[in-house]
């Protein structure tokens, strides 16, 4: 019998989480969007709707401190690749995984060819006397998503 308000041990916090990229060092991601894949629809001549059955591509917003700066550069670095000339290399496969309060993998996500479609420096302003972190928002494409 579980207690009322209390946390079950598999509990995940959404700040226990990892971001990893095949074949790039190790990011330090501070904020990731959650998965969001969408089926596409197709309206049927009695006005129905159906399924389009093929997912689409979906997008993925994470934050690094402006700071890391060597993680800033090696994202910079596959940022240049996604551009024309496009490297040969640039898209990548990534692994999300949530933990539990444990530090346990919960749930986990195979991320397929994702890759770099646009960042975003902070917007400054000198009278912010919070001095809130300066962060590098980046923008990934993600063709599909399987379950690890």
């Amino acid at each position: 019998m579980v207690l009322k308000g209390t946390i079950a041990a598999n509990h995940i916090p959404i700040n226990k989480y990892t971001l990893s990229i095949t074949d790039v060092a190790s990011i330090v991601f501070t904020k990731v969007s959650g998965i969001e894949q969408e089926v596409a629809g197709t309206i049927l001549p009695d006005r129905t709707r159906a399924s389009g059955g093929e997912p689409q591509p979906f997008e993925m917003t994470c934050e690094v401190p402006l700071h890391h700066t060597t993680e800033v550069a090696l994202l910079e670095n596959w940022f240049a690749g996604c551009k024309d000339p496009v490297a040969t290399d640039y898209r990548k496969t990534g692994t999300l995984a949530y933990l539990n309060t444990a530090g346990s993998t919960v749930k986990s996500y195979t991320l397929d060819d994702m890759w770099i479609t646009k960042m975003k420096y902070p917007d400054t302003d000198m009278s912010n006397e919070e001095g809130e972190m300066a962060v590098l928002e980046v923008t990934f494409s993600v063709d599909s998503y399987s379950v690890v």
